[in-house]
């Protein structure tokens, strides 16, 4: 059973901690070995009691809790493993990470995941990705203040999909049909894919191949944060409109202000019973030679979108 951090007066933790290592000089010339290493085992637990005393239990009474203070001290900033290993004063701040990401639904992104969306997700995003501070692989930043209070129970939807004998590509379609309208991290979908570094390629190809509409920041929700991804409604765009480069369409939403060109219709109004998303609309019909240039674009809602079709 792992050892618990015993938490106590910093100062004094700090004077046992330089005597023992003072009486180590004993051991360097007398001992043998094994000796030296069991000598060390109390200045290891000493070593680590001490990063654990220096948030106090009066603000954190566990490993998680003062992993969580020190995320919090510090948030938006590149924070080392090895710094969280001292605050916790245990061994498995690894998993208590996990725990605060997983189960307590706390935005907490990984080097290893911003250096995936970089290098395999859509380009937007990627320059999205790029606006926050660089994370060594062994780094990890908390991105927002408040915890996510559904992200429970969608791990649990995770851990089930991720079992699935199904493609990567399948299988975060499947995570996020479940999820309609519900913001999903990065973090989540590469755990959904089995840790597959392709997760953000599969999710781009979602979107521009397959016609998804995956929406995050860079892509016509400026509201969210970078890593986060929403399907806004369980239907695929028409054929033509999925040719529209992410790029081409991003300048016309932004152009109209993120608002339906017809009914006015935003992301602030969105709700479960009224999930429509923007898209962007050809004004001389893509079947009649219409280009993908924005003077040919317009911003729909999709309710607006599928009148305009109908009455084609």
């Amino acid at each position: 059973m792992p050892r618990r951090s015993q938490v106590g007066d910093t100062e004094h933790l700090r004077a046992q901690l330089v005597a023992l290592l003072v009486d180590f000089e004993h051991e360097l010339t007398d001992g043998d070995l094994r000796s030296r290493v069991r000598a060390l085992i109390p200045a290891q637990h000493l070593l680590r009691d001490l990063g654990g005393s220096l948030i106090t239990s009066g603000i954190a009474g566990s490993g998680k809790d003062r992993i969580l203070h020190y995320f919090r001290s510090y948030p938006r900033t590149a924070i080392a493993g090895d710094e969280l290993m001292v605050v916790a004063g245990i061994g498995e701040w690894a998993r208590r990470v996990r725990e605060l990401r997983r189960e307590d639904g706390w935005q907490i992104i990984s080097g290893i995941t911003l250096a995936e969306m970089m290098t395999d997700g859509a380009e937007e995003d990627a320059t999205a990705a790029a606006s926050l501070p660089p994370l060594a692989p062994d780094q990890y930043m908390l991105l927002c203040d408040r915890p996510d209070l559904e992200a429970a129970r969608r791990w649990r939807v995770a851990n089930g999909i991720r079992k699935l004998r199904a493609s990567v590509r399948e299988r975060i379609l499947a995570y996020f049909r479940e999820n309609v309208g519900a913001k999903v991290t990065g973090e989540e979908l590469r755990y959904v894919a089995g840790d597959k570094t392709e997760w953000a390629r599969r999710t781009r190809e979602l979107r521009t191949e397959f016609g998804w509409p995956i929406l995050t920041m860079a892509t016509g929700r400026p509201d969210l944060p970078v890593g986060v991804y929403v399907l806004e409604e369980d239907r695929q765009a028409p054929e033509h409109d999925r040719q529209i480069p992410d790029f081409v369409r991003r300048e016309v939403l932004m152009r109209d202000g993120y608002r339906c060109t017809a009914c006015g219709w935003h992301h602030e109004l969105w709700n479960r019973s009224d999930p429509r998303h923007l898209e962007a609309h050809h004004i001389t019909r893509h079947v009649d030679r219409g280009s993908n240039a924005p003077e040919n674009l317009t911003t729909l809602c999709t309710a607006c979108h599928d009148k305009v079709h109908a009455s084609d």
